[in-house]
């Protein structure tokens, strides 16, 4: 699992809170989410669909769009030189100089996110000179050439449309359209949910090359967790709108103190061991909009008892680094004693 050497913080989220807005009222998809990010660091964030992943991260760039809303928090953008900016109550004029060259994002489908009328190289020069008005166009798309070399393709593909490339070309061509700017912070959601797995891992392989040698902050958003406990330094569990676990990669998949967590660690088969069954994780998401009065995991939780379904466990620490929101871990026992119920129940 990755070491890196990581430096000051660059991103300080507080509170986070974001609401789509219905005919029937406010539904949270993302609940009071805090967590730092630091200069060169890979924070991968898993859990299963409509976990509010994707919504979390689209609030952290401001792109969210109707009916989604940020409703409160901060998130508090740290500036090399020193500044710090609350991105939360930015003007779109205002947050439109950060992005791309502070800030850039990963979309999950590149057919979609790529203009399908206009070749790549365009595309990469439109970015470019938006940014950098006294670029002229040969410059752009000398740089362009250049960011698609280190994604290992070849320069003349910046005459090609996309759909003239392939599926792996066009994430990786969107990769170096998001590096365009020398960004401090990319936002990568779900970048290989459409390619194969040799293909995918080719994609991540080049990823991590790419920011070990430009250094920049990626939060890698996907529901694989294998894949994350592979390239993340530390890891974020959400569920139901909630970050329930939050802490080094290691340390969560060794020791994980959420049973969520835990239970998405053993759906994955490991490569190198012996034939073991799965098991799923039963039932199903609670519906956002009649959330349980305590743990929204309870109802799916081999471990719950009495309290859970009565209180929501806050995000409290658990351990060296590591975060959790259960009551397995509350601060009047020992965090390894399982209550009563919960030992009768495994007899």
């Amino acid at each position: 699992m990755p070491r890196r050497d990581v430096g000051e913080v660059l991103l300080d989220v507080q509170d986070l809170s974001v609401d789509y807005l219905t005919l029937n009222g406010a539904v949270r998809a993302v609940s009071n989410a805090s967590f730092t990010l630091r200069r060169g660091e890979i924070l991968g964030l898993a859990g299963e669909s409509g976990s509010g992943k994707s919504t979390l991260t689209t609030a952290l760039l401001r792109l969210q769009r109707s009916p989604a809303v940020t409703v409160g928090g901060t998130v508090l953008y740290h500036g090399e030189d020193g500044s710090v900016l609350d991105l939360v109550p930015r003007t779109d004029k205002e947050l439109r100089r950060l992005r791309w060259s502070s800030l850039a994002i990963v979309m999950q489908s590149a057919m979609d996110a790529l203009n399908p009328v206009k070749r790549l190289g365009a595309q990469f020069v439109d970015v470019l000179r938006e940014h950098d008005p006294r670029m002229t166009t040969k410059e752009a798309l000398r740089r362009a050439g250049d960011l698609l070399t280190l994604s290992g393709i070849p320069r003349d593909r910046l005459d090609s449309f996309p759909h003239e490339m392939s599926g792996g070309m066009r994430q990786r061509s969107l990769i170096s359209l998001a590096l365009a700017c020398d960004p401090d912070l990319v936002v990568m959601d779900e970048p290989t949910t459409a390619v194969d797995v040799v293909m995918q891992r080719t994609i991540m392989s080049q990823v991590l090359r790419l920011q070990r040698e430009l250094g920049f902050s990626i939060i890698f958003v996907t529901h694989d967790l294998s894949l994350l406990l592979e390239l993340s330094d530390r890891l974020a569990i959400m569920y139901a709108g909630k970050i329930v676990e939050i802490g080094p990669a290691e340390e969560l998949y060794r020791r994980p103190r959420h049973p969520y967590t835990k239970a998405l660690r053993d759906s994955f088969p490991p490569l190198h061991a012996p034939l073991v069954e799965m098991h799923g994780i039963p039932g199903s998401a609670p519906d956002l909009r009649n959330l349980p009065a305590g743990c929204a995991f309870a109802d799916r939780c081999p471990e719950a008892f009495d309290l859970c379904g009565t209180q929501r466990p806050p995000l409290v620490a658990v351990g060296d680094q590591v975060d959790a929101a259960c009551h397995l871990h509350h601060a009047d026992r020992e965090p390894d004693a399982a209550p009563e119920s919960v030992k009768g129940r495994a007899a």
